[in-house]
């Protein structure tokens, strides 16, 4: 049978959850367990360095997680770190834990909501609210280009877990309309409450903007340099811009440069490391730098004179954010929804057509005056994706969930 948290174990206080909540004594417990990398731990982290979870009636957030993603996480008096054994050890053990040791936990540190930002939990515990942040189980374009391998055996895993995750949940988050729409056209109308809440974007990124000077002002002493910033992955296609590049500067003659920068999936850093020795058997214009800090990214904006970001799936690239706070002016791809975070504040690719990209980019370069306004424009956009308003509208949702569940369980708590 399932287990009711309300009538079974606290029904005294969900009688009483308005008192509590404008007395801040809600507990809120975060399963980061299955966080161990990314973008999930860049939201959790950012989300707790701006949360201010008391203005939202919650005295204490219990986080569950590795050591590794624990140490990142700021040090507050009200918030707990937990460490179960099971998660240092294999997905298994995780999944074991998750689904059977979770709801107990969550009882012993007196938690009220539970939240579950990797997208996945098991268990009865109720109520919770979970988070979609990975759109590549519910692309099946995406997924054949794994062909048949274990990581598409890993996605179609992943998609089934966390459709009935989300069909479970009390309440999901949303980053972007696209990703709320695409979701649900696979898992159907969600019946839990739903609400979109984009990430935010590091104060660090936001960088003064660069003068746009013409291209006839470069030359191989100061070359023109465009960066992408992203995991080296099947969907994010180096290849293709590494090609358009090329394209653009036998054709043009202009001193450009690229810098790639981001961790890699083995078998598209093969294709890539094809295509650049194909491309620039000298590596004289093109460089991979690999996996850099998250702490030293902004360095690379800093550096650069145009950005480029050529995804073809996203659930909301902060690549992209970071690019557009850094004042870059942006060529993206026109896949998913990079239309809508970036909107009219840059010049827009087939993301699998190199020769496409070339004729974008080369829009773009030779217009510094265009350069200029998208630059103004991304940047001032950029401004309104914030990490402190992410967390008020997260806490404000999760006592908004908290107070609708706690008021229909009061007939059967009486």
């Amino acid at each position: 049978m399932g287990f009711s948290f309300a009538e079974n174990q606290n029904a005294d206080k969900m009688l009483n959850c308005q008192a509590k909540m404008s007395s801040g004594l809600l507990v809120l417990g975060i399963d980061a367990t299955n966080i161990r990398h990314g973008g999930g731990r860049t939201h959790l982290l950012e989300l707790l360095s701006h949360a201010k979870p008391r203005a939202h009636g919650f005295s204490k957030v219990v986080v569950w997680g590795s050591k590794s993603t624990l140490a990142l996480l700021p040090d507050q008096d009200w918030l707990i770190k937990l460490n179960p054994h099971s998660c240092e050890g294999g997905l298994i053990d995780r999944l074991i834990w998750q689904y059977f040791g979770l709801a107990k936990q969550a009882l012993v540190e007196g938690c009220n909501l539970l939240f579950a930002p990797g997208g996945n939990f098991g268990g009865n515990f109720r109520p919770v609210v979970t988070m979609s942040q990975n759109m590549l189980p519910f692309d099946r374009r995406e997924l054949i280009r794994y062909r048949l391998s274990s990581t598409t055996l890993k996605l179609i895993v992943l998609r089934w877990m966390q459709s009935r995750s989300f069909k479970k949940a009390n309440a999901i988050i949303f980053l972007t309309r696209y990703s709320a729409k695409k979701v649900q056209s696979i898992t159907g109308q969600l019946q839990g409450l739903t609400c979109i809440i984009p990430h935010g974007v590091n104060s660090r990124f936001h960088l003064q903007l660069n003068t746009q000077k013409a291209i006839e002002n470069y030359d191989s002493s100061r070359p023109y340099r465009l960066l992408y910033v992203s995991i080296v992955d099947q969907y994010k296609h180096q290849w293709h811009v590494v090609d358009a590049i090329d394209i653009l500067r036998q054709k043009t003659g202009w001193p450009l440069t690229l810098d790639l920068v981001g961790p890699a999936y083995p078998a598209a850093l093969r294709r890539l490391q094809k295509t650049m020795a194909i491309c620039d058997l000298r590596r004289e214009w093109v460089k991979y730098h690999g996996s850099v800090p998250y702490k030293k990214l902004h360095t690379f904006y800093a550096e650069a004179d145009l950005g480029v970001f050529a995804s073809s799936c996203e659930n909301m690239p902060n690549i992209l954010l970071e690019a557009m706070a850094a004042g870059l002016p942006m060529a993206s791809s026109d896949c998913g929804p990079m239309p809508e975070v970036l909107g009219n504040c840059g010049v827009y690719f087939d993301p699998e057509n190199s020769t496409d990209i070339a004729a974008t980019l080369e829009r773009l370069i030779a217009d510094s005056s265009m350069r200029a306004a998208l630059a103004d424009k991304s940047s001032t956009r950029a401004q309104q994706y914030s990490w402190t308003t992410c967390a008020d509208q997260t806490f404000t949702f999760m006592q908004e969930v908290y107070i609708q569940w706690a008021e229909k369980q009061k007939p059967c708590a009486g």
